[in-house]
């Protein structure tokens, strides 16, 4: 269905798509009726525009003269280029079919325009609730595999950002492996509109220290930021800017590109001898392999961009505004957070009742509102060498339960908070003793522990299920407002033992699946909750999280 479209116009022949917001323009077009190439992006054209990207002359395309394929699949300015068919840039999709092979060549095969904005089933993404947003969707095939992708470009107009996302389709009769899909290609000039070389700009850190920008010249060849811890962190942020030299908060021009995403990412440019630049953003190919069979669907997260010539300010904005109005979901979305006080530098493991309360008592005093009960209330935590995984009330430190602790505090004024780790397990555990194979570890090795721990396997739904029941016990026997989730480690010794070998590869995207599952499941049980995003000081942060946890804590300000 080819719908009419404020946001989206496309050229009678129907080989341009320009898709607008507020101040910018972004155009695709189909190259000699066969391939989609990535022709602008910046500040707003009109149609008249449409056609100045043209790169080929008639004598170079590919169905008049294939003698200089390889020189057009290599020059040309792909939107999704594939793998393994003379483009020797960055690939953004790669796959392994049945004998061996693993060309990629995507073809363009048609387009919808729709109303509004489709979820993305398993993932986190924005979404639209005043009807004003646009969806391009373009269909590319490979007309010797079978392998279908579906491209989707949704306008948030007023905030001057297009949220991109892709789906890979197995249209063949076998089982293919998707070695790589990433989430948004983009080939476009290396120089701002003074003819000045673009740098990188990026973000890093580590504990207390998150959140560090830095920026570079781009030099040729590929460089970026990636993660392959398992999860977001501090470490590097899935966050790519393109910025003018000499970048202020009010002037100069930057493309931004965020991904929507908490495991393993790579967002990467490559300058090539032309000096035009190729940008990548999505999974990271490392540790992942995905067995597609016959009709399945892989849906890859979302990668918000935004092109601000008016500064980083500007750029940041538009970022904000997406996240506040069509990203961040629940009853604190708009609210103030409340002030709190947590007790865990102010006794670690040694605390009981009449500790807590005496802490709440000064803090009342001080116009907090809620005390947040730290690590250690569960099981027989009373270091962190155990217990993980128990998630059972200590009674000898809290007589009476969290129930009674939130009563007295209620008393007072106050709320009540807690702390959870749920994705990690003490060795030392009745859960561990009972379920070993629920770790994530390989048998018959040393396993590898960090703060005396373990990864729980949340890719297995009996694994979620339990989480589910042990935390909901807990927010159901008190009146709990806050949860403060940690997560204190990286992945390591990835093996799953509800996995086939052959779909090992598979581990780190269903553990991120799973655990946006689990997040699902709790906010719709427990929608008055507000999740704290802790994580060891943001060694998790990611505006995929943000979307589930209502969350509070380090701000993303892109300056």
């Amino acid at each position: 269905m080819k719908n009419s479209s404020i946001n989206i116009t496309v050229s009678p022949k129907e080989d341009f798509f320009r898709i607008n917001t507020l101040n910018t323009s972004y155009v695709i077009g189909v190259e000699d009726g066969l391939y989609l190439g990535h022709f602008y992006y910046g500040p707003s054209i009109s149609d008249d525009s449409l056609s100045y990207r043209r790169q080929f002359s008639p004598w170079m395309t590919p169905t008049k003269n294939k003698r200089e394929l390889a020189i057009f699949m290599d020059g040309f300015s792909f939107e999704y280029p594939g793998w393994g068919r003379g483009d020797t840039r960055e690939g953004a999709l790669k796959a392994v079919f049945p004998d061996g092979t693993e060309r990629v060549d995507l073809v363009y095969q048609g387009y919808e325009i729709s109303s509004g904005k489709a979820p993305v089933p398993g993932l986190p993404a924005t979404f639209d609730t005043e009807g004003r947003v646009e969806t391009l969707r373009i269909d590319l095939k490979d007309p010797d595999t079978g392998l279908a992708v579906a491209l989707y470009y949704s306008a948030f107009a007023e905030c001057d950002v297009i949220a991109r996302r892709v789906e890979v389709v197995n249209r063949g009769s076998s089982d293919v492996v998707l070695q790589r899909v990433l989430s948004a290609s983009m080939d476009m000039p290396g120089r701002d509109r003074q003819g000045r070389p673009f740098e990188l700009m990026t973000f890093h850190g580590t504990w207390a220290r998150e959140f560090t920008r830095e920026i570079r010249p781009i030099g040729f060849g590929r460089t970026g930021v990636t993660s392959i811890n398992g999860k977001s962190g501090n470490r590097t942020q899935s966050f790519l800017g393109l910025v003018s030299p000499g970048i202020t908060q009010e002037d100069g021009e930057v493309y931004g590109l965020q991904f929507l995403y908490s495991g393993n990412y790579s967002s990467m440019v490559e300058k090539v001898p032309s000096e035009d630049l190729r940008v990548s953003m999505g999974i990271h190919p490392e540790e992942f392999n995905w067995k597609l069979a016959p009709g399945e669907v892989f849906c890859a997260p979302e990668v918000i961009l935004t092109y601000s010539g008016n500064g980083l300010g500007k750029m940041s904005r538009n970022f904000h505004d997406l996240f506040r109005k069509h990203l961040i979901r629940g009853a604190y979305r708009d609210k103030k957070r409340p002030i709190l006080i947590n007790n865990w530098e102010a006794t670690y493991f040694d605390f009981n009742a009449e500790k807590l309360l005496d802490i709440a008592k000064q803090a009342k005093e001080c116009g907090v509102e809620m005390l947040v009960v730290d690590d250690g209330w569960f099981g027989k935590r009373n270091d962190d060498n155990t217990s993980l995984g128990d998630w059972t009330v200590n009674e000898e430190k809290l007589p009476g339960g969290l129930y009674g602790l939130s009563e007295k505090l209620k008393e007072m004024g106050m709320k009540l908070g807690v702390w959870f780790e749920p994705e990690m397990v003490s060795p030392d555990s009745d859960l561990y003793r009972a379920h070993p194979d629920w770790a994530i570890s390989i048998p018959g090795r040393d396993i590898t522990l960090s703060r005396n721990q373990l990864v729980l396997d949340v890719s297995r739904e009996d694994v979620r299920d339990y989480l589910i029941s042990a935390i909901s016990a807990i927010l159901n026997s008190a009146d709990i407002s806050y949860v403060k989730w940690d997560m204190n480690r990286h992945m390591s010794d990835l093996y799953s033992a509800d996995l086939p070998a052959e779909r090992q590869g598979e581990l780190l995207h269903r553990y991120v699946l799973g655990l946006y599952d689990l997040q699902e499941r709790l906010l719709t049980s427990f929608p008055h909750i507000l999740l704290e995003n802790c994580s060891s000081g943001g060694a998790r942060f990611d505006p995929g999280d943000q979307s589930r946890r209502r969350r509070r804590g380090n701000r993303n300000v892109y300056r």
